[in-house]
């Protein structure tokens, strides 16, 4: 089955709103984990707008403690990203110091809203390949964002990435439309992807309305990370209940639709 790593950004942002604790990112995480999701995603960015370091710190702990040992904690980020007086170490230096299970590398700059490309494997592979090194020292398994329609994986499979996440924001805008085909183009990503040796992760604007669908046209998809959507569903119907409606988007792609 497909994991679900439930990424908690939105949570941060409105804490961070108030300057003050709640809502808590380790109580969220908690109910997300107890409703079935298999993972915490946090994209900390250096102007800390939503998710901090401490959060990452934070989480981390609470997945440690936790009986459970497959729970995951995911770092995305844009691993070029330097170190600054506002609190943020580095997203290297964030990978290591929170033993992070997975760390998703993606090219987003400073002034962008959110991610909203991936890198190209070919051009890219020789610049990301220190960094890969330092986060598979680190003990992390290493995802690289990547486009549909990328072409060079092997690119990415020769520098030691161990999967690629595939950037859903097109799929779903074309889904929206009516556009039930868009899918197409990630399978054939995806099954390139499995032949270079990666695994595949998927996400962005991925929801109840489009996962399911998504997941039957791009079988043997590693694990999904929605945020936006899910908490913004969590906002009207409650976290657990939103958990567990998208855990059933996913294993109903198992299914004959």
């Amino acid at each position: 089955m497909t994991a679900l790593s439930v990424n908690l950004n939105k949570i941060a942002l409105l804490r961070n709103s108030r300057g003050e604790s709640r809502p808590s990112v380790v109580e969220a995480a908690r109910i997300a984990i107890d409703a079935g999701a298999t993972g915490i995603t946090l994209h900390p960015r250096p102007d800390q707008r939503h998710a901090l370091a401490r959060d990452v710190d934070d989480v981390a702990v609470f997945l440690r403690a936790s009986p459970n040992r497959s729970l995951e904690l995911n770092l995305e980020g844009n691993p070029f990203a330097p170190a600054n007086d506002r609190g943020y170490p580095g997203f290297c230096a964030l990978v290591e110091r929170a033993h992070a299970h997975q760390a998703t590398l993606v090219p987003d700059a400073d002034a962008q809203l959110t991610s909203d490309h991936g890198f190209d494997p070919g051009r890219d592979a020789a610049r990301l390949a220190p960094i890969v090194a330092r986060l598979k020292r680190a003990g992390a398994r290493v995802s690289v964002f990547v486009d549909a329609g990328a072409s060079d994986l092997d690119a990415l499979a020769g520098i030691g990435v161990d999967r690629v996440e595939l950037y859903t924001g097109p799929y779903a805008k074309a889904y929206a439309r009516g556009d039930h085909e868009a899918a197409e183009a990630y399978a054939r990503t995806a099954q390139a992807a499995r032949a270079a040796g990666l695994g595949v992760n998927a996400g962005h604007d991925l929801d109840q309305g489009n996962v399911t669908a998504f997941l039957r046209r791009v079988p043997g998809v590693d694990e999904v990370s929605i945020g936006h959507a899910l908490i913004a569903d969590a906002l009207l119907d409650g976290l657990a209940e939103t958990v567990r409606r998208y855990i059933a988007c996913i294993l109903s792609a198992s299914r004959a639709p």
